[in-house]
């Protein structure tokens, strides 16, 4: 009778460590819309605004799932989605064009508990990217789905598809008319030149149960030859989670990004350097500006410490925890 006593006793204690081990995690969401040449003379007071009224919606959409015990996989997503939903940004509506016209999406998912990760690339028919992702890393034995085999799997998954003249705007129609008159440049390095906005989405976060997930939504470069592809895709380049490290999603130049194998360099560099997580995203877009790129990254570690680094004018950003923070910002300068 003792013994059985003495065990229940224990198993209490261990539940107890459990729960109060849950409650000291501190969650944590942070968010980009992109990295790029954002000038605060250029952009009026409305749509600073505006822009800062979707970051906050995006932040408080994913922060209340994580204050309810919801896991940081739901709120990366749901934060993701208004970013996608809304044509500010270039992800989902509002999506850069391609040299045909079109709008060719990429997006990753990637959970730090089982390193677990799901990608598509160059897809035209899926409203929401970044769920179509979600979908081929929780239900294929795949990584990376492109194309049209992509749209059929997201038609198979029940996903929300359109038809590709959802996603364009007019202001993205003007966009590629200047970059194609832009392309008649002979200066190969002038026109493949950083002064320009990378609009690509991304969100991390960190839940109760102390688990990573990151997410990258992007429509790519403006103009882009048909059938390139990014970083966005590409899991370590442009997305990363480890519950060991940290969560990553990057905004750039995605060849750069590809060759410097960014998201988990930062990762890396925490492990074995032992490098805080502000340390390591500088040394590792550093290495990126080093070669001629740019573009900017946030990144999140187990314990609730976050970056929102980046080498350009300015980056959409913003950060929720539980520590108090809570704040949006664009310029370089905020």
């Amino acid at each position: 009778m003792k013994k059985n006593y003495l065990l229940i006793i224990i198993f209490g204690f261990l539940i107890s460590c459990s729960e109060n081990k849950n409650q000291n995690v501190d969650i944590s969401i942070v968010i980009h819309g992109g990295a790029g040449t954002m000038d605060r003379e250029k952009m009026s007071v409305e749509k600073e605004i505006e822009y800062k009224k979707v970051l906050e919606e995006a932040l408080n959409k994913g922060y209340e799932i994580l204050e309810k015990n919801g896991t940081s996989e739901k709120a990366v997503i749901e934060a993701i989605k208004v970013m996608e939903d809304s044509p500010l940004f270039n992800a989902g509506k509002g999506a850069v064009l391609d040299e045909r016209g079109e709008a060719s999406l990429d997006a990753s998912f990637m959970s730090g508990k089982n390193l677990n990760a799901g990608a598509i690339a160059g897809v035209k028919k899926i409203k929401n990217p970044i769920l179509a992702a979600y979908s081929v890393m929780k239900n294929t034995p795949q990584v990376l789905l492109i194309s049209e085999g992509a749209d059929q799997f997201a038609l198979e998954q029940g996903l929300d598809t359109v038809d590709n003249s959802y996603f364009i705007t007019e202001r993205r129609r003007t966009q590629l008319i200047k970059n194609k008159s832009l392309s008649q440049i002979k200066n190969k390095k002038e026109l493949l030149s950083p002064v320009s906005k990378f609009g690509t989405v991304g969100c991390v976060a960190l839940d109760k149960n102390g688990n990573l997930s990151a997410g990258t939504s992007t429509g790519g470069r403006s103009n882009k030859k048909w059938g390139r592809v990014g970083d966005v895709p590409i899991i370590g380049a442009g997305n990363y989670a480890n519950n060991n490290t940290c969560a990553i999603s990057a905004t750039g130049w995605g060849e750069f990004f590809i060759r410097n194998v960014v998201a988990y360099d930062i990762s890396s560099l925490v492990e074995y350097k032992n490098l805080n997580i502000k340390e390591a995203t500088k040394i590792s877009l550093d290495k990126v500006k080093k070669l001629g790129g740019s573009g900017g990254v946030i990144a999140l570690d187990k314990f609730g410490n976050y970056a929102m680094e980046f080498n350009t004018k300015g980056m959409y950003r913003g950060v929720k925890d539980s520590k108090g923070n809570f704040k949006v910002s664009i310029f370089k300068s905020d």
